[in-house]
């Protein structure tokens, strides 16, 4: 996914970027003569290009920073929130499609009566974050293929 003003100047200037689209209308409208003041002019836009798009990446650049520094933490509960999920993620999965049919044919085979219903949730919220959480999963085996040291 592009940051915001990527998407943006493609958009608006298509595959020519705002350098290429900004130039041609220059020259189509008679401004630029001179081959040395294009260059001037590509070499401003391109400046001012990188420029917004830093500006666009800093958000992204600073998580990157916050979620570093959250995995060195001893704690638990700060470094261990991702881990956490997956726990609460991968038991709710076994509930769902193990222990919870379990229980009712169990329930069903001794001609039991429960006390209450047997829980039952959405498994399409639980699917949104499982799914979240196998992909960074997956990142995770690229980094091992590629020998990141995760030793702290």
């Amino acid at each position: 996914m592009l940051p915001l003003v990527g998407e943006l100047l493609t958009g608006v200037f298509g595959q020519r970027g705002l350098v290429g689209s900004v130039t041609d209308i220059l020259k189509g409208a008679g401004v630029l003569k001179d081959p040395e003041m294009e260059l001037k002019v590509q070499q401003a836009l391109m400046d001012y290009e990188v420029k917004i798009r830093t500006v666009d990446l800093a958000p992204l650049l600073g998580q990157i920073d916050i979620n570093k520094e959250e995995a060195k933490h001893e704690s638990l509960f700060v470094a261990g929130w991702r881990p956490g999920i997956g726990w609460t993620c991968g038991l709710a999965l076994f509930y769902h499609y193990l222990a919870q049919p379990i229980a009712v044919f169990v329930i069903a085979v001794m001609h039991w009566t429960p006390p209450a219903p047997i829980p039952t949730f959405d498994m399409g919220s639980l699917m949104t974050i499982l799914l979240g959480m196998l992909g960074l999963g997956g990142l995770r085996s690229y980094e091992k293929l590629k020998g990141v040291n995760t030793n702290r």
